[in-house]
């Protein structure tokens, strides 16, 4: 089990200085930083290549995460915006290609965050499946995994349960796609955190971790002591990326809700205490 932290913890923009954070994280003790899979259309050989040789020098893993925007819809009854969300996402994992990132995750079958103007759940899955049927041969050449993130009826009606992402993977059928579960979404969808862990069993192989109200693990009320226990039960060897969101203000604090300050007025040495303390609190209730 490998343990990360999103670069985005201290921003509330959808890009940033990744070498800044790398060297931060890598500081605090994680061996993983995700960063914002779309910036990767955006950057440079050079750009690419210097993030690459950090990543290296560090021995800090990148992976990446992504909720296409409407018009890059895999799931889209609209043939030409299916086409390009099947473009927009092969590209991206040919530039993970470069920077030699493996790991790419989020809600990679539909568009994020959804707005609901199409409710056709069953017509947006099919397509999405056959979609990510396409998607998954190019993760197979390329030795990517594709993480289909499961998220709540807030931000998608398509896969929002365990359950619901079991029968998704089963019908795309390719080893090199499978699930990730969040401890945020599974707190407002699921019935027990750690039955939905046990559901997911070996198809899950990636976990986003925040507390239900967005803060850093330990400081809410999540059973992160029976979610360690579930974890176990199924083997679980993947990435446990912490995702908690506390800043206010920016594209972040609009897309992911985030209306007051949750930090308590933290300075930056402040919230890099706070993240070290969640990776130890993680640390002692998964791998006990």
């Amino acid at each position: 089990m490998k343990f990360g932290a999103q670069y985005a913890f201290w921003c509330n923009t959808w890009t940033a200085d990744y070498i800044h954070y790398a060297k931060k994280i890598k500081n605090l003790g994680f061996d993983i930083m995700e960063i914002a899979a779309g910036d990767l259309l955006t950057m440079s050989e050079k750009d690419l290549e210097n993030l690459k040789s950090t990543s290296k020098d560090l021995q800090l893993e990148i992976n990446a995460n992504i909720g296409p925007p409407k018009h890059c819809d895999v799931g889209s009854s609209d043939p030409d915006i299916r086409k390009a969300g099947i473009e927009f996402l092969s590209n991206i994992m040919k530039k993970m290609d470069k920077l030699d990132s493996r790991d790419i995750a989020g809600v990679m079958y539909t568009y994020w965050p959804n707005d609901f103007s199409d409710l056709d759940k069953p017509a947006i899955w099919a397509r999405g499946v056959e979609s990510i049927k396409t998607l998954g041969k190019l993760a197979q050449e390329l030795g990517i995994i594709m993480h289909l993130e499961v998220v709540n009826r807030f931000e998608t009606l398509v896969l929002n349960t365990a359950e619901e992402a079991v029968q998704f993977c089963k019908e795309v059928d390719n080893p090199n796609v499978s699930i990730l579960l969040d401890s945020f979404h599974m707190n407002i969808e699921e019935d027990s955190i750690p039955d939905a862990i046990r559901t997911a069993g070996n198809l899950m192989t990636y976990m986003h971790v925040g507390e239900g109200n967005r803060k850093v693990p330990g400081q809410g009320h999540l059973p992160w002591a029976e979610i360690g226990v579930a974890l176990r039960d199924i083997g679980f060897s993947g990435d446990v990326v912490m995702e908690p969101f506390l800043l206010q203000g920016g594209q972040i604090g609009k897309d992911i809700k985030v209306f007051r300050d949750l930090s308590g007025g933290a300075n930056e040495a402040e919230m890099d205490a706070k993240l070290k303390a969640g990776l130890s609190f993680l640390k002692e209730n998964f791998l006990n």
